[in-house]
């Protein structure tokens, strides 16, 4: 027994007073034997004392957990700057991934996220060339057009790597590259605009739902979906599709080198094999993304070895949190009832 610690009574159990003299209350005198009446509990009683609070354990495990995993990406990130600001000591060529759907998602397949990459790749004087490996479908038409106009305005030079497909506003962006490689089963090109208007209409009478559209104009629910289109509005959306695939083809036209005419005849909004692609004049070459490495690595003038660097964008705190709940399979909800329980209970102070 350690010197200096006395022991205490169990848990629940009266302690006699000092002052008395008295043994302690034995527990059979506070707790009886079950007797043997029969009575429904009464046989195997438990003492009459707080239950302890279920799922303390669990839940305080899960907030440590949280704040561990918070302090893993802080000292991740403080790494990733470092990285990104000291790990490049000669010539270089960055590679910048656009993956998935072309829009506003702040993403490398965004437009504010592939320009923080370029300024980045502008900046660094290691970094001579930049290959945009691509694997989109494509997305919103002015997403696109405003990221083909970063690749234009880039100073040093850009190659792209097609993946698996490079398609509409995808390759929107990449036909302003100085060099286009594909496989030979690439699906690339597709380039076309599109506007879709579903109308459910028969649907909702059959359902017997009726809205009733207070508007400022007469079309101006005629995207909603909650009515068949006009002629003349069926006209109009023409008209606009029209004009904003113009835009799209003096994109890939200026950025292909062809002339407007042929870049017209692409533009059935179709997608080309590889192969195809090579011999139309949508891309330039077959070949891998090492195969677009080494040709950026020409363009730039670099003789000798060169080092090949991954530009991503910094993951932001928001996009921090949600990795954090799908992780430990918690909602926003989840995270804040924790959260108010803890602190209700003193465990985190304010």
């Amino acid at each position: 027994m350690t010197e200096g610690f006395e022991p205490r009574p169990p848990h629940g159990y009266p302690e006699a007073p000092s002052d008395t003299g008295r043994p302690p209350v034995p527990p059979s005198a506070v707790f009886p034997a079950a007797s043997s009446c029969g009575c429904p509990g009464a046989q195997g009683a438990a003492p009459s004392q707080a239950a302890p609070r279920k799922g303390r354990g669990r839940t305080a495990a899960i907030v440590a957990a949280i704040v561990l995993v918070l302090v893993v990406a802080g000292i991740g990130l403080f790494a990733y700057v470092l990285k990104g600001a000291d790990a490049i000591s000669g010539d270089a060529v960055a590679v910048i991934n656009i993956d998935g759907a072309i829009g506003y998602n702040g993403t490398s397949s965004s437009p504010e996220g592939l320009k923080s990459l370029l300024d980045r790749a502008e900046a660094d004087d290691h970094i001579k060339a930049v290959v945009l490996r691509v694997n989109s479908g494509g997305g919103t038409a002015t997403a696109g057009e405003e990221m083909a106009q970063y690749v234009k305005e880039f100073s040093k030079p850009v190659v792209v790597s097609s993946a698996a497909i490079n398609a509409s506003a995808a390759y929107e962006l990449s036909a302003m590259s100085d060099y286009i490689f594909v496989a030979k089963t690439t699906e690339i090109g597709a380039i076309g605009t599109v506007m879709q208007v579903t109308d459910l209409s028969e649907v909702m009478d059959k359902l017997g739902i009726s809205v009733d559209s207070i508007k400022s104009a007469p079309s101006k629910d005629s995207s909603y979906g909650f009515r068949p289109l006009t002629d003349e509005e069926k006209a109009y959306y023409q008209a606009l599709v029209d004009e904003i695939n113009a835009t799209f083809v003096q994109n890939v036209a200026e950025g292909r080198g062809l002339s407007l005419d042929y870049a017209r005849t692409l533009a059935t909004g179709l997608p080309f094999a590889g192969t195809t692609a090579v011999e139309n004049g949508v891309a330039d070459e077959i070949g891998t993304l090492e195969d677009a490495e080494e040709y950026a690595a020409d363009m730039a003038g670099i003789s000798g070895d060169y080092q090949v660097v991954d530009l991503e964008v910094s993951p932001s705190k928001a996009s921090l949190l949600s990795l954090l709940m799908s992780s430990y399979d918690l909602s926003a909800r989840d995270l804040t009832t924790i959260l108010e329980e803890q602190t209700t209970h003193g465990t985190i102070a304010r």
